[in-house]
């Protein structure tokens, strides 16, 4: 199943991605008689999205594929959250990214690093550069949904409190950490600096390792590709880690590394590619123009 966060009558209202287009969670509990939370905060708050999948799995997407749609090109995504309770990084996890900066992880564990929610845009919002003279880039990375409360959970566990993935944009400004490593989660932290959507896609729906590829593109050109088994650590060892140092919320977010980072002029159009998801690509502008 596929989960989008669409904008309608001035909300944004939680939706299931059908063939023919978006069905609003609110359409389907019309013609359903079923009371799934109508937003995508509230379908997680709740940690409904397994249920609603368990649903969809056993004859609901046949349901949904009868139900009103919004077409495609008449939806505006918004971000599948405006306030996730936690937005976490961790950096240098693909083999490439690693050797091309000269990075061994402390100790075998990974970096790590946190954004704030005021960092946070949507599907073709604009990153704004900040004012001065920076640097700035845009990763594509795997963004880990979290879909239930635990804490210290397995790594054979971990797949079980993913409520799903999606596309995400991590953006830093490389001239502030190159002064000091020790400026990692201030350079990460400008507002716009982190993008994710369009759809929150269930595990049972994401390609196999092997097939499931990761480009980072810059005006429509793939500068960086690789696929998950590249990864330094693995997405259930990055929950299970994470789950060891901190209890996990429903509507948390994990990112989890990059093949490789482009750099941002005012003009671009940064994008992350995941194979089998719908891609997510942001504009980018500079400040000066956002605020007049």
């Amino acid at each position: 199943m596929k989960l989008a966060s669409i904008k309608a009558d001035g909300l944004e209202k939680a939706a299931i991605v059908t063939a023919g287009g978006y069905v609003l969670v609110e359409t389907l509990n019309a013609a359903t008689g079923s009371a799934w939370s109508e937003t995508l905060a509230g379908l997680l708050g709740n940690e409904e999205t397994a249920g609603l999948n368990a649903w969809y799995r056993e004859g609901g997407a046949l349901q949904a594929e009868r139900l009103e749609t919004i077409a495609f090109a008449d939806a505006a995504c918004g971000p599948l959250l405006r306030n996730p309770p936690k937005i976490w990084g961790i950096g240098a996890n693909y083999a490439e990214k690693a050797e091309e900066m000269a990075v061994t992880p402390p100790d075998g564990e990974p970096i790590c690093f946190m954004k704030p929610t005021t960092s946070l845009v949507g599907p073709g919002d604009a990153i704004v550069l900040p004012r001065g003279e920076h640097r700035v880039t845009a990763e594509a990375e795997i963004g880990i949904v979290i879909g239930r409360t635990c804490k210290y959970v397995s790594e054979a566990d971990a797949m079980g409190v993913v409520a799903g993935f999606t596309p995400t944009l991590d953006m830093t400004a490389q001239d502030i950490h190159a002064r000091n490593p020790r400026f990692l989660g201030r350079s990460k932290c400008f507002d716009t600096f982190f993008s994710f959507g369009p759809h929150l896609v269930t595990p049972d729906e994401c390609p196999a390792p092997g097939q499931w590829t990761i480009e980072t593109a810059l005006n429509g050109v793939t500068l960086y590709r690789s696929d998950v088994t590249r990864m330094i650590y693995s997405i259930p060892y990055i929950v299970s880690y994470f789950s060891g140092m901190m209890t996990l919320r429903p509507g948390d977010v994990i990112m989890t590394g990059t093949p490789g980072s482009v750099p941002l002029r005012p003009g671009d159009v940064a994008e992350c590619r995941l194979g089998g998801f719908a891609p997510l690509l942001n504009p980018v502008i500079a400040e000066r123009e956002a605020r007049g």
